[in-house]
């Protein structure tokens, strides 16, 4: 089995999935020990914290630099156990016998069949339950595709979709890194019904007689969530739990903060910084000071790295290479980066 063999405080690049600056992961100890401990003991990864700290780039990034494929299922409260394994096309198979039924696909004419051949009616039927047939609808997801590559990309041919994009390169003979994303949005048995298939090995499609099993290498599956709601004791137990934090302190956020925005605004080829230390420094203060000030009120959400990131990006996209001016701006971007929650937009009017 291949491990993250790369140097403490690696950084990776990341596609771009937009016209803008390419995004980075920085890997801090603790996420590379975290990363191979869930390997080795082929558990899923838990990665808890508040919305925007990198949870969901840690996976797209360790995917990334094991070389292994990257399949991505987003969780909302409608999500179902078996959602994380296939999707059952319904609307799609009732559209099909609509269509067959208005062209009369199953039947035709009856000058056109031989006595011979059995009853014309038998016949039809068994064309129309082939047509129909529930599996000509089923849809492959993460675990089927991290399970048995292959064998999903068969199914997903068949109903003409198409397989997971690696916009970072991926190989799925390599092995495949599943990221299942904010499953607090979810009830109970999405993460019951998520482990039980992960501890077998296996799960049987609907309307399949074989199983879909693990076949190459072990899927690393990382797991999110916001902490919106508590996850079961059962499910918890049969995880590895990484746990990422800002620093309480104002000088650790701060520090934090800046070295991340070194980490993404500085040209990988030149490798100069697209902004100064001062707008690196003026940004950290202010969202330093905004989130003490959200915190002490209760505010959710705190405004945290990922604001810190775009209050960055905003001012260098906007004023380019002119370093005043990302300076000048940073206060008035800030306003509406930061200041999210109902009473600071009061406060913003109101100064």
């Amino acid at each position: 089995m291949e491990f993250l063999s790369i140097r403490a405080d690696h950084i990776e690049d990341l596609a771009a999935e937009h016209d803008t600056l390419k995004p980075r992961h920085h890997f801090e100890p603790e996420q590379l020990m975290a990363i191979n401990a869930a390997l080795s003991a082929s558990r899923p990864l838990l990665v808890r914290g508040e919305p925007g700290i990198g949870k969901s780039q840690l996976a797209r990034a360790a995917a990334k630099a094991l070389g292994r494929a990257f399949i991505q299922h987003v969780v909302d409260a409608r999500t179902e156990s078996r959602d994380l394994l296939w999707h059952f096309d319904a609307v799609g198979r009732l559209a099909e016998a609509q269509v067959m039924g208005a062209l009369q696909v199953a039947c035709p004419p009856l000058k056109d069949y031989d006595p011979q051949d059995g009853d014309p009616a038998e016949i039809a039927l068994k064309l129309l339950r082939k047509r129909l047939d529930p599996r000509q609808f089923l849809h492959p997801r993460a675990l089927w595709w991290a399970f048995d590559w292959e064998n999903a990309a068969k199914q997903a041919d068949k109903v003409r979709v198409a397989p997971p994009p690696q916009a970072d390169g991926g190989d799925y003979a390599k092995g495949c890194v599943v990221l299942i994303d904010e499953i607090d949005k979810a009830e109970s048995d999405v993460p019951n019904g998520l482990l039980e298939a992960l501890g077998a090995g296996r799960f049987t499609p609907q309307g399949f007689s074989q199983p879909v099993e693990i076949r190459g290498p072990q899927p690393l599956v990382v797991i999110t969530t916001n902490e919106e709601r508590a996850l079961p004791d059962a499910f918890i137990r049969r995880c590895l739990v990484l746990h990422l934090k800002l620093p309480k302190e104002r000088d650790k956020l701060m520090d934090k903060l800046i070295e991340r925005g070194k980490t993404h605004f500085t040209d990988t080829q030149t490798g100069k910084l697209l902004t100064t230390m001062e707008v690196l420094e003026k940004a950290a203060g202010l969202l330093a000071d905004d989130r003490a000030a959200a915190e002490q009120r209760h505010w959710r959400p705190l405004p945290g790295q990922a604001e810190y990131l775009d209050l960055v990006r905003a001012v260098v996209v906007q004023a380019g290479g002119d370093f005043k001016r990302q300076e000048a701006l940073i206060e008035q971007v800030g306003r509406f980066v930061l200041k999210k929650h109902p009473e600071a937009a009061r406060e913003r009017e109101e100064a």
